[in-house]
């Protein structure tokens, strides 16, 4: 790895966490209660939780700027809600895409009475986004293994991309800027990502990659990683 790397892991096991009667949530980054040196926002990827809720439970997210959020379901369906619009579902291997202007909100409900549901939530600080909120559901298909498909649509100036890779599995990416960071999440499974080890839930932030150009191979089969492509000069805190 070319020594002018910036990389700092995020440990699955050191995130934040905060829990409640609804929910139980990892905090990779400084959320509410939770603030640790070293934990601010990267860049605009202001906010990455990996979230349960519990039977029946719902939970309000309101923006204090404008943001644009991705929802992942990793295990069970989940309904979303922009305020007064009809309620949308998702099911693991769907994400949905919402711009929130500021002071908006958007509500997550786990739809069955017996069983809780896993999934993430990543907010993007945006300049500005529309005043009337929006979702679209972006299409991928993980039984496509070994590539990468975008997550993120529309004018945000950040790209992310997931992907689903069998044991051995390599793989290049390309930052779409010089000045912009990459920051790795993985979903399931094992990666090394530009010389590091990372298992699930673990998160690795990279900055000047040598040529732009970040590689990753997959240690296990079946092994899902995110990529997020970070504009960083944006720098707000959620």
């Amino acid at each position: 790895m070319d020594s002018h790397t910036q990389a700092q892991l995020y440990l699955a096991d050191r995130r934040g966490v905060s829990e409640n009667a609804v929910l139980r949530s990892f905090h990779t980054f400084n959320f509410g209660a939770y603030t640790a040196e070293g934990r601010e926002p990267f860049g605009s990827l202001c906010l990455l939780n990996d979230d349960t809720l519990y039977p029946g439970a719902s939970l309000t997210m309101h923006a204090e700027t404008p943001v644009t959020v991705l929802l992942l379901p990793i295990m069970g369906g989940l309904e979303y809600q922009l305020g007064a619009a009809e309620p949308d579902f998702l099911e693991p291997g769907q994400v949905g895409q919402l711009s929130l202007a500021a002071g908006k909100a958007y509500t997550v409900s786990n739809p069955y009475e017996t069983e809780a549901i896993n999934y993430l939530q990543l907010w993007f600080n945006e300049h500005s986004v529309t005043t009337n909120p929006s979702a679209i559901q972006p299409p991928f298909d993980l039984t496509d293994q070994n590539k990468l498909f975008p997550l993120l649509h529309g004018q945000s100036a950040n790209h992310v991309y997931i992907g689903r890779y069998g044991g051995r599995q390599e793989g290049v990416y390309n930052l779409a800027n010089a000045t912009n960071g990459l920051f790795v999440f993985v979903l399931q499974g094992v990666f090394e990502v530009a010389n590091r080890l990372l298992h699930a839930k673990d998160g690795l932030s990279l900055l000047d990659p040598q040529n732009g150009e970040v590689e990753f191979e997959a240690l296990s089969d079946d092994a899902i990683l995110l990529l997020v492509n970070v504009m960083m000069h944006q720098q707000s805190g959620q």
